[in-house]
């Protein structure tokens, strides 16, 4: 079920060069293989996680893996945040381990926001739930000019400042930790959303401010004038991070807010803002929208971006740094 034998057959098709599949990631026959086959031949290893050692991040497991090669290259930012053995071991191995191509544009793209955005800064948190994001706001709060937050996250925030959010995704054991931030100037909250009994009800949704949510209903978008609030903040931006979308996109009432603030995005990146979108829904969302190629960098790092707008030190690229 994990074989990588998908893989193999599609780099053979994308490849100019024979592409061998080894029928395990160490050992002595996977070793004959790479000694037997002919210059300029691709050796694909089977899945590395078939073996325990690699998410354990067992040396012997990593010494196994380096006596196959002579050089090592990282491209995987995708699972950069992760002390697995071929990520964060194996590369210490080698006199002088490399950062792929993407890993590069990745960190590139990343280390700008951190260290020496352009100005007005603006982050944009969305998603359904804040607990991914809560040490995202908490460092990049210092950092940025404004930050705004919808979908499923922005209720907890404002339960957190005394609103009734009605049957709205909230976090009621996160309200203690998000009180330490909720009331920053910088942070630019819903001024309304799009209602309704349930995603699949019947009833056509509506716009309310978010001081009169139904108690048997809730928000499943930013409202209207939370999209006009949230496009003024965007509008003078140079350096825009959006992770998360606003609403539930994947259903067409409630996919308005999501929309429009990606074509904001996408008129910022126009004007000569920095733009970055991170995060496996809203790199989902903007490829729905058709807005994919309208934003500078599109991030394939999912729970690594995130980890890094952390402002985490990613065990990934920590050995990359070091050598």
């Amino acid at each position: 079920r994990y074989s990588l034998a998908p893989v193999a057959a599609r780099l053979r098709e994308l490849l100019p060069f024979p592409v061998n599949l080894a029928n395990d990631c160490k050992g002595q026959e996977v070793r004959s293989l790479i000694n037997a086959v002919e210059p300029g031949t691709v050796v694909l290893l089977e899945n590395l996680r078939f073996h325990v050692g690699e998410e354990k991040n067992d040396p012997e497991f990593c010494r196994e893996l380096a006596r196959l090669a002579d050089h090592y290259v990282n491209d995987a930012f995708g699972t950069a945040h992760r002390t697995h053995a071929s990520v964060a071991g194996l590369p210490l191995l080698f006199d002088q381990p490399a950062a792929g191509l993407l890993m590069e544009r990745e960190i590139g793209f990343l280390s700008r926001v951190t260290h020496s955005p352009a100005r007005p800064f603006v982050v944009i948190i969305g998603g359904a739930k804040v607990s991914d994001k809560t040490r995202v706001i908490t460092n990049l709060l210092p950092l940025c000019d404004r930050l705004l937050v919808g979908g499923g996250a922005a209720f907890t925030l404002l339960k957190a400042l005394g609103f009734d959010v009605g049957k709205s995704l909230c976090e009621e054991n996160l309200l203690s930790v998000v009180t330490a931030f909720v009331n920053n100037p910088k942070l630019i909250l819903p001024q309304d959303c799009i209602v309704a009994l349930s995603p699949d009800a019947k009833q056509r949704p509506r716009s309310v401010p978010v001081d009169s949510i139904p108690p048997d209903e809730m928000g499943l978008d930013i409202g209207p004038a939370t999209v006009r609030q949230f496009i003024r903040a965007l509008a003078d931006a140079k350096t825009v991070v959006w992770a998360g979308p606003l609403g539930m996109f994947e259903k067409e009432p409630f996919s308005s807010g999501t929309v429009e603030v990606g074509r904001a995005l996408a008129e910022a990146t126009r004007r000569g803002a920095l733009t970055i979108v991170g995060g496996g829904d809203t790199v989902a969302a903007i490829s729905q929208f058709g807005l994919t190629g309208s934003i500078t960098h599109v991030s394939t790092g999912g729970s690594a971006s995130l980890a890094f707008l952390e402002g985490k030190t990613l065990p990934g690229v920590a050995p990359l740094l070091k050598k």
